[in-house]
């Protein structure tokens, strides 16, 4: 059997055309938005094998991240293929146009054709209409696996708000209205929005300081947006210092930051969120401020100040998850959510920052200076959220962690099956410096082996100044 080229999928006989490899990936991601290149394949299809070194992966992960711009991040994987090894890397992406090797490149059949200034200025105004397709693809998620509460919560939450006129009847024509179905399978987007396994994920972090050195708490929530939203919300909440005001005749429970401006973050952050680019969206809470971060970029050619001052067009990047949350009002109209959050800042007295970063978006809330009577705020934030805080987040804190050792965590955490290979990677030093890190941090008590060397995996601790140990 042979394996045919197309504009998608690209066949190299070895990493010795790693250049051509690039300007590959580059082309097919300036007109599909993904592309594929197989080591180890000639280019009539025949399959020659490919010899992997000890630093193969990473010098391509590497020519990758070096030489194409913005960055991807892409998915490196050894396949035996007729009984050979041979690297598949598969990359995607939905920044406006994509450099190679600083130039642009445009797929063309089985050809990388280089563009001329014209054409170029012609597929940049092609692409910025933001027409992004991630969440009108088809998933392989039947409509069956949709959570019918989650559906019947969102038609009522719809119908109070006045914005939906029908009433439940069956999940199937509740997303046929939507949009949100095709044949028996769910789109992208209703994957997202109903199915607990949404494929989305969240990190939340409380750190001691204003760094990522030492952590108090780590949290990972992986449901449907809508559960994803409530739950992030209370987590902040739960972590936010609280007054009581008493000057009145009832007693008035005041957030350090507004509760309205943290919940219009979140929605926003996963809203317009790149769902192409593998990396989770982010809530980070520091001493000194709250960090909520998104892989998305920010509209090409605009600036935050723009919709701040009602000025910019709305550039949804999800329409069918923003006008789910549309119906629901959890948003008003589309491009006004930075503009919301900015004045329930102003009118508290919090700065507020909107954040272009290379890899994303952020809204950084900075805390007010002061602090408040710990015995208060444990109070206030027991009758807010109707549980107790946490004990991890008054307690000592734990052992420091170098950098990379926090990086270690943070990836574990993530997948609890990384190998060392893609923890060098990801972290940026060799494998016998992992392993002594590792060590390093089983030995502090923050990490722990389950099974055997061979076929078994790391899990992270949760110490005493961490939180509850795990199946303690």
């Amino acid at each position: 059997m042979k394996y045919i080229e197309n504009e998608t999928v690209e066949f190299k006989k070895s990493t010795s055309e790693l250049k051509e490899a690039v300007i590959s990936l580059g082309a097919m991601l300036n007109k599909h938005n993904k592309g594929t290149v197989y080591f180890g394949i000639s280019d009539d299809g025949s399959v020659l094998g490919q010899q992997i070194g000890k630093s193969t992966l990473k010098d391509i992960s590497k020519a990758i991240s070096d030489f194409i711009d913005p960055k991807v991040y892409p998915e490196i994987q050894i396949k035996k293929i007729q009984g050979k090894d041979c690297i598949v890397i598969n990359v995607s992406g939905q920044d406006n146009v994509y450099s190679a090797r600083g130039r642009y490149y445009l797929r063309m059949g089985e050809e990388n054709k280089k563009l001329s200034v014209d054409e170029l200025r012609r597929l940049v105004e092609k692409k910025n209409n933001y027409a992004y397709s991630w969440g009108s693809e088809v998933s392989e998620f039947s409509f069956s696996k949709a959570d019918i509460p989650t559906i019947k919560k969102f038609v009522e939450k719809g119908r109070k708000a006045g914005r939906i006129e029908y009433a439940y009847d069956s999940a199937r024509n509740v997303l046929n209205k939507l949009h949100l179905i095709k044949g028996n399978k769910l789109l992208n987007a209703g994957r997202a929005l109903f199915c607990e396994d949404s494929g989305i994920e969240v990190q939340l972090a409380v750190f001691a300081g204003q760094d990522k050195l030492t952590f108090l708490d780590i949290q990972s929530f992986r449901v449907s947006l809508f559960s994803l939203i409530e739950r992030c919300e209370v987590y902040v909440k739960e972590h936010i210092n609280w007054r009581a005001d008493l000057s009145g005749s009832t007693r008035v429970e005041i957030p350090e930051i507004p509760v309205r401006a943290i919940k219009e973050a979140i929605i926003n952050s996963l809203c317009h969120r790149d769902f192409y680019n593998p990396k989770n969206n982010e809530i980070a809470i520091y001493r000194d401020r709250i960090e909520i971060y998104n892989p998305g970029p920010f509209p090409y050619g605009h600036e935050p100040d723009e919709f701040i001052a009602g000025k910019g067009k709305s550039y949804p990047r999800n329409p069918l998850i923003a006008e789910a949350f549309y119906l629901t009002k959890d948003i008003e109209r589309w491009g006004s959510g930075l503009r919301r959050i900015k004045e329930e800042c102003d009118a508290a007295g919090v700065r507020v920052v909107f954040e272009k970063v290379s890899t994303g978006f952020q809204v950084i809330f900075y805390r007010p200076a002061s602090t408040v009577d710990e015995k208060t705020a444990k109070e206030v934030n027991q009758k807010t959220t109707q549980k107790k805080v946490p004990e991890r987040v008054t307690e000592k804190v734990p052992e420091r962690v170098t950098e990379n050792q926090q990086k270690i965590i943070e990836s574990i955490s993530k997948n609890q099956h990384i190998i060392i290979a893609e923890l060098a990677q990801i972290v940026g030093i060799s494998e016998r410096k992992i392993k002594t890190n590792i060590l390093k941090l089983k030995g502090k008590g923050l990490l722990r082996r389950i099974g055997p060397d061979k076929g078994g995996h790391w899990e992270v601790l949760r110490g005493p100044a961490l939180g509850k140990e795990k199946g303690a």
